[in-house]
C-alpha cells in the first residue's frame, strides 16, 4: 500500500506518523498492495476535549474511494476507530462489483486529495473557469423541525461541516456550518417575489 501521512494546519509528530503507519498496515489483511492511502490528522480547538482530536482516512481501491473519519480525545484513539471502521468497509465492498479501471486515476486522485487541487477526469488538474460540473449524485432525507443549537448538534455528532434542517422558529430549511474560525454559521433563506422578500 501506498501511505500519504499529513496534519491539516499541524505538523505530524514522529510518533503518531508511526503509530498511523502501523495501524495502516493491519488494512493489508483486507485490501491489495494496490491500494493508495491518504490520513489527515487534525485538530479542532472549538470541539470538546473528547473529541478534538479527527483522523480522516481515504481508501482508494482498483478506483473505488472507501472513506472513514474519527475524532476521539487523541489522534491513536482516533486512529483505531477509524481502522475498525475501514476494516469493515473494505471487507463489505469486498462483494460489490468494481468499477473498470482508469489509467494512472487512482495515482490522480490520492495526489489532488492530498494537495487539496480539484481533477478533471483526464488527470489533470482542473480549470474552475473552464471544468464544466454536474450534479452527479441526489440525496433525499427526511428532516424534521429543530432549533439551529439541536442542528450543530446534529452536525458535530455526524462530524460534517454542514448541516441541512427545518428551523423551528421560522419554520424554513436552514443550513448550520462550521467556519474556519472554528465558530458556526447560519443560512437562512428568504424567498424573494418581485423584487421583494416575503
Amino acid at each position: 500500500m501506498r501511505t500519504i501521512v499529513k496534519g491539516k494546519n499541524l505538523d505530524v509528530r514522529a510518533q503518531d506518523r508511526r503509530y498511523v503507519e502501523q495501524k495502516i498496515a493491519r488494512l493489508s489483511r483486507v485490501v491489495d498492495d494496490s491500494t493508495d492511502v491518504l490520513v489527515e490528522l487534525a485538530v479542532e480547538h472549538h470541539r470538546g476535549d473528547g473529541d478534538s482530536h479527527i483522523v480522516d482516512v481515504t481508501l482508494v481501491m482498483h478506483g473505488r474511494t472507501v472513506r472513514g473519519v474519527a475524532a476521539a480525545p487523541t489522534h491513536r484513539a482516533a486512529m483505531d476507530e477509524v481502522v475498525d471502521k475501514l476494516e469493515r468497509q473494505a471487507v463489505d465492498g469486498k462483494g460489490r462489483p468494481r468499477p473498470r479501471a482508469r489509467t494512472n486515476g487512482t495515482k490522480t486522485l490520492l495526489r489532488s486529495l492530498a494537495d487539496g487541487t480539484t481533477v478533471d477526469p483526464s488527470g489533470g488538474a482542473a480549470d474552475p473557469e473552464t471544468a464544466k460540473r454536474r450534479i452527479v449524485k441526489t440525496k433525499r432525507f427526511a428532516i424534521e423541525p429543530m432549533f439551529a443549537e439541536d442542528a450543530v448538534s446534529q452536525m458535530e455528532e455526524l462530524g460534517h461541516a454542514f448541516f441541512v434542517f427545518l428551523n423551528a422558529e421560522t419554520n424554513r430549511v436552514g443550513v448550520v456550518y462550521r467556519r474556519r474560525d472554528g465558530n458556526y454559521g447560519l443560512i437562512d433563506p428568504e424567498i424573494e417575489q418581485r423584487g421583494k422578500r416575503r
